[in-house]
């Protein structure tokens, strides 16, 4: 084994999202989802899968930073389940951890670049897989109940979130878009901060109480989430359905 080997081991397998304007929001979601926004999102890449419990047993080991909540539980330690139960605080260390790890430069998603790689280059589409035959609740979200494996997943979803990557990828190869946990954002929340979004990169507000998370949840009746649904709690808190997945600038070498 090379001196370079267990560095390189530590490198998650990344998908390269191309620059491009989206369509950011849903028209017909919730208020928070609203305006539909042209955004422009420079070149990134983004973890193919959520950050895993072996994943993130590294970055205990070297940091001896205290395991999270639910770390030994037999529902939430198989060590490709994500991890779960870590504070926004927590996964902006590891990425802090891994980047120092790796000479990499990475960090959290901003919602903005995880609509852009969740939607999978397909514009307004409700769902990475596209739009399906819904059944719509009073709140905006939707079921969808004619995916194949959906029953199955649901079984596999009933005392905690299943071992990454077991569905199909996204168009751009990325696993668990829209399910399985809820995966923190860098950004700042705000409910309106649609209406005075920067078109080029937008960063979120400059300061808040909550931050910003995307995605679905095991422990959630519903199960998928649209792909601009947007969701935030305090960045303090460690709930048993949060995770998170790592992205990074695309380095240029001239």
């Amino acid at each position: 084994m090379t001196a370079s080997a267990p560095t390189l081991a530590l490198v998650p397998a990344m998908a390269l999202i191309p620059a491009s304007w989206f369509e950011m929001g849903c028209a017909t979601g919730q208020d928070n989802e609203r305006p539909v926004h042209g955004v422009w999102v420079d070149a990134f890449q983004i973890a193919l899968r959520q950050v895993t419990n072996a994943d993130y047993a590294g970055f205990l080991a070297e940091t001896s930073t205290p395991a999270p909540p639910f770390w030994t539980d037999p529902n939430f330690c198989d060590p490709q389940q994500p991890v779960v139960a870590v504070s926004w605080f927590d996964s902006v260390a590891y990425c802090e951890w891994l980047a120092a790890r790796t000479g990499q430069p990475f960090r959290l998603p901003t919602e903005a670049e995880w609509e852009r790689a969740a939607r999978g280059g397909v514009e307004q589409k409700l769902y990475p897989w596209g739009d399906v035959e819904q059944k719509l609740y009073p709140w905006g979200d939707t079921l969808p109940q004619d995916l194949p494996d959906y029953a199955a997943r649901c079984l596999r979803w009933a005392t905690g979130p299943e071992r990454v990557g077991l569905a199909a990828p996204n168009p751009f190869g990325i696993f668990n878009l829209c399910d399985n946990v809820h995966e923190w954002c860098s950004d700042w929340f705000a409910a309106d901060y649609y209406a005075q979004s920067p078109e080029r990169n937008p960063p979120g507000p400059e300061q808040g109480e909550r931050r910003s998370s995307r995605g679905g949840s095991w422990r959630h009746h519903i199960k998928m989430s649209r792909c601009a649904a947007r969701s935030s709690i305090p960045p303090q808190f460690q709930y048993a359905d949060y995770g998170f997945r790592v992205a990074a600038d695309v380095v240029r070498v001239y």
